[in-house]
């Protein structure tokens, strides 16, 4: 029961990641691969300055500030220089691995005797709740605030930018800035992700960014799946729908993992979970 917990648990952290993959994804309809470096420096500044001595608020406002800045690095470079997105975020990826073993000084920090979210709240009970109420908050926080953004003027602005690039902009819309503004957001979140993360595992790992887009990107169109049973289409429903499927992503690995599955084989396992959430639809409609 304590496995499946710490799967929720985790699934929660991960809410920041996936919210922020749906922005680049369904907002943008741009496959941000910066998540993968951008993920693990919101890990690497989080212990280095924690194992400093720094305080949680102080390591999450300059996670969100770095994390922001590597999002518009690649936007920017899409915008300006007219390259593919896609490439964009694998040079910015590629370019935050030496940034992150930078920011470290060394491929792995572990965090002992370090303060967490979870000391600092002040949630009765077992750590174990203490640290899922840390990250129901966060994720709450999280979803709200990115909810309100959406239904603002600059939201609206982002969401039509993606639906249609040439209108907005002949209504006098920038729509490279928005761009930008909007991968910055997207990957401050995920940053966060890697914040809470490494914070719960208690290390922090030069490698633990690896492959994490595929997991993200499984959350969102496992929530989209469950959300299209319904006839539920506001936006909140899709951040929430975006949530469970973290979560639910999580459990299933989880499950993979009490069956016995070989963890050298959770990328493959993670994979097909993937493959199988975003081709079973269309078999379905071919079959028919």
């Amino acid at each position: 029961m304590n496995f499946y917990l710490s799967a929720v648990i985790l699934g929660l952290a991960y809410c920041g990641m996936g919210l922020g993959i749906y922005i680049s994804l369904r907002i943008f309809n741009i496959p941000d691969i910066t998540t993968d470096g951008s993920y693990t420096l919101g890990a690497a500044i989080s212990a280095s300055l924690l194992s400093s001595g720094h305080s949680i608020p102080v390591v999450l406002l300059v996670v969100l500030v770095c994390g922001g800045l590597s999002g518009m690095a690649t936007g920017l470079i899409h915008t300006r220089m007219k390259i593919d997105p896609l490439l964009a975020g694998i040079l910015v990826m590629t370019a935050l691995y030496s940034v992150n073993l930078a920011v470290m000084g060394r491929s792995n920090i572990p965090l002992l005797n370090t303060p967490t979210v979870s000391g600092i709240l002040p949630f009765p009970g077992t750590e174990s709740s203490r640290w899922m109420g840390a990250m129901l908050l966060f994720t709450i926080a999280l979803c709200v605030l990115i909810g309100w953004i959406l239904k603002t003027d600059f939201g609206l602005a982002m969401r039509a930018t993606g639906n249609s690039e040439q209108m907005v902009r002949a209504n006098g819309v920038n729509t490279n800035r928005m761009k930008v503004i909007g991968l910055g957001l997207a990957n401050a979140l995920t940053a966060t992700s890697g914040f809470l993360v490494c914070q719960y595992q208690g290390f922090t790992d030069i490698n633990m960014g690896i492959g994490i887009v595929i997991f993200g990107l499984g959350a969102v169109m496992m929530g989209e799946a469950i959300l299209s049973f319904t006839k539920l289409i506001a936006t909140g429903f899709h951040l929430a729908a975006v949530i469970l499927g973290c979560v639910l992503f999580r459990v299933i690995i989880g499950a993979a993992l009490t069956l016995g599955i070989n963890p050298n084989w959770l990328k493959l396992v993670t994979a097909v979970i993937v493959l199988g959430v975003v081709g079973l639809p269309g078999i379905k409609l071919r079959m028919r």
